[in-house]
Protein backbone atom coordinates (compact mmCIF):
# COMPACT_ATOMS: atom_id res chain seq x y z
CA UNK A 1 0.00 0.00 0.00
CA UNK A 2 0.86 3.28 -0.63
CA UNK A 3 -0.82 6.17 0.95
CA UNK A 4 -0.46 10.01 2.39
CA UNK A 5 1.58 10.46 5.44
CA UNK A 6 0.81 9.43 9.28
CA UNK A 7 -2.22 11.05 10.77
CA UNK A 8 -2.16 12.51 14.59
CA UNK A 9 -3.74 9.39 15.73
CA UNK A 10 -0.77 6.76 13.67
CA UNK A 11 1.82 9.24 14.64
CA UNK A 12 0.82 9.02 18.81
CA UNK A 13 0.27 5.76 18.55
CA UNK A 14 3.75 5.07 16.51
CA UNK A 15 1.15 2.14 13.80
CA UNK A 16 -0.25 3.08 10.77
CA UNK A 17 -3.93 3.63 10.41
CA UNK A 18 -4.57 3.17 14.04
CA UNK A 19 -7.41 5.27 13.55
CA UNK A 20 -10.67 5.05 12.14
CA UNK A 21 -9.69 5.37 8.85
CA UNK A 22 -7.31 2.25 9.27
CA UNK A 23 -10.78 0.48 9.89
CA UNK A 24 -12.32 1.77 7.00
CA UNK A 25 -9.26 0.82 5.06
CA UNK A 26 -9.34 -2.67 6.59
CA UNK A 27 -13.02 -2.80 6.09
CA UNK A 28 -12.51 -2.05 2.25
CA UNK A 29 -10.00 -4.89 1.71
CA UNK A 30 -11.93 -7.27 3.62
CA UNK A 31 -9.01 -8.29 5.96
CA UNK A 32 -8.83 -7.57 10.25
CA UNK A 33 -6.14 -6.41 12.12
CA UNK A 34 -3.90 -8.98 12.48
CA UNK A 35 -3.61 -10.02 8.55
CA UNK A 36 -3.17 -5.74 8.15
CA UNK A 37 -0.17 -6.07 10.19
CA UNK A 38 1.68 -8.48 9.68
CA UNK A 39 4.86 -7.39 7.55
CA UNK A 40 5.43 -10.36 6.13
CA UNK A 41 2.28 -10.05 4.14
CA UNK A 42 1.33 -6.64 3.32
CA UNK A 43 3.64 -3.70 3.49
CA UNK A 44 2.68 -0.31 3.73
CA UNK A 45 5.06 3.17 2.16
CA UNK A 46 3.80 6.37 2.78
CA UNK A 47 4.12 9.27 0.59
CA UNK A 48 6.05 11.01 3.63
CA UNK A 49 7.68 9.29 6.38
CA UNK A 50 6.23 11.73 9.00
CA UNK A 51 3.16 13.12 10.75
CA UNK A 52 3.79 16.88 8.56
CA UNK A 53 2.05 18.78 11.07
CA UNK A 54 -1.43 20.56 10.92
CA UNK A 55 -3.27 23.26 8.49
CA UNK A 56 -4.28 26.45 10.21
CA UNK A 57 -7.98 25.39 9.37
CA UNK A 58 -7.34 21.91 11.13
CA UNK A 59 -6.20 18.57 9.26
CA UNK A 60 -3.29 17.60 8.22
CA UNK A 61 -0.39 19.04 5.97
CA UNK A 62 0.45 16.99 2.77
CA UNK A 63 3.28 14.79 3.02
CA UNK A 64 7.00 16.79 2.51
CA UNK A 65 7.31 16.70 -1.86
CA UNK A 66 10.55 15.81 -1.41
CA UNK A 67 10.37 12.62 0.99
CA UNK A 68 8.72 9.76 -2.00
CA UNK A 69 11.83 10.93 -4.25
CA UNK A 70 14.15 10.39 -2.06
CA UNK A 71 13.29 6.64 -0.80
CA UNK A 72 10.27 5.07 -2.56
CA UNK A 73 13.22 3.42 -5.06
CA UNK A 74 15.00 2.21 -2.56
CA UNK A 75 12.06 0.36 -0.58
CA UNK A 76 11.02 -1.13 -3.38
CA UNK A 77 13.76 -1.76 -4.67
CA UNK A 78 13.96 -4.27 -1.10
CA UNK A 79 10.20 -6.03 -2.31
CA UNK A 80 10.66 -7.64 -5.90
CA UNK A 81 7.56 -9.72 -4.58
CA UNK A 82 5.37 -7.43 -4.68
CA UNK A 83 1.63 -8.45 -6.36
CA UNK A 84 -0.72 -5.72 -5.63
CA UNK A 85 0.07 -2.23 -5.27
CA UNK A 86 -3.08 0.00 -3.81
CA UNK A 87 -2.33 3.27 -3.84
CA UNK A 88 -4.64 5.09 -1.42
CA UNK A 89 -5.73 8.70 -2.05
CA UNK A 90 -4.68 11.68 -4.46
CA UNK A 91 -1.07 12.29 -3.23
CA UNK A 92 -0.35 8.82 -4.14
CA UNK A 93 -2.17 8.50 -7.38
CA UNK A 94 -0.76 11.38 -8.27
CA UNK A 95 2.70 10.22 -8.19
CA UNK A 96 2.52 7.09 -10.07
CA UNK A 97 -0.62 7.60 -12.19
CA UNK A 98 -0.16 10.65 -13.33
CA UNK A 99 -2.76 13.30 -13.55
CA UNK A 100 -6.29 12.47 -13.50
CA UNK A 101 -8.94 12.76 -10.57
CA UNK A 102 -9.00 10.05 -7.62
CA UNK A 103 -12.38 9.12 -9.00
CA UNK A 104 -11.07 8.89 -12.60
CA UNK A 105 -8.45 6.64 -10.78
CA UNK A 106 -10.16 4.31 -8.58
CA UNK A 107 -12.98 3.60 -11.64
CA UNK A 108 -9.60 3.05 -14.15
CA UNK A 109 -7.97 0.48 -12.00
CA UNK A 110 -10.85 -1.45 -10.53
CA UNK A 111 -10.04 -4.49 -12.91
CA UNK A 112 -6.06 -4.21 -12.55
CA UNK A 113 -4.66 -7.38 -11.46
CA UNK A 114 -1.88 -5.49 -9.83
CA UNK A 115 -2.78 -1.97 -9.27
CA UNK A 116 -5.91 -0.78 -7.27
CA UNK A 117 -6.44 3.10 -6.43
CA UNK A 118 -8.64 3.85 -3.72
CA UNK A 119 -9.71 6.81 -1.94
CA UNK A 120 -8.46 7.66 0.97
CA UNK A 121 -10.25 5.94 3.79
CA UNK A 122 -10.66 9.36 5.66
CA UNK A 123 -13.99 10.40 7.04
CA UNK A 124 -13.91 12.98 4.22
CA UNK A 125 -14.47 9.90 2.06
CA UNK A 126 -18.33 8.90 3.59
CA UNK A 127 -19.91 11.58 1.33
CA UNK A 128 -17.79 10.48 -1.47
CA UNK A 129 -19.21 7.29 -0.89
CA UNK A 130 -22.79 8.34 -1.02
CA UNK A 131 -22.12 10.21 -3.86
CA UNK A 132 -20.60 6.98 -5.50
CA UNK A 133 -22.26 3.88 -4.74
CA UNK A 134 -20.56 2.32 -7.57
CA UNK A 135 -17.63 2.23 -5.31
CA UNK A 136 -19.44 0.31 -2.65
CA UNK A 137 -21.06 -2.52 -5.37
CA UNK A 138 -18.38 -2.75 -7.96
CA UNK A 139 -15.26 -2.15 -6.91
CA UNK A 140 -15.11 -3.30 -3.33
CA UNK A 141 -15.83 -6.65 -4.27
CA UNK A 142 -13.27 -6.97 -6.17
CA UNK A 143 -10.94 -5.83 -4.20
CA UNK A 144 -11.45 -7.68 -1.57
CA UNK A 145 -11.61 -11.44 -3.47
CA UNK A 146 -7.94 -10.14 -4.78
CA UNK A 147 -6.72 -9.14 -1.40
CA UNK A 148 -8.21 -12.73 -0.07
CA UNK A 149 -6.40 -14.81 -2.88
CA UNK A 150 -3.25 -13.00 -2.50
CA UNK A 151 -2.99 -13.71 1.00
CA UNK A 152 -3.96 -17.31 0.77
CA UNK A 153 -1.07 -17.46 -1.48
CA UNK A 154 1.41 -15.89 0.70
Amino acid sequence: MISQAPGVRAHMAELPFADASGDRLRGWMGIGKAEFYDVSRVGLMPMGFCYPGTLAGGGDLPPRPDCAPAWHERFLALMPAVRLTLLIGGYAQARYLGRGTMTDFVRRYAGHPSIRALPHPSWRTVGWQARNPWFETDVLPGLRALVSDLLTLA
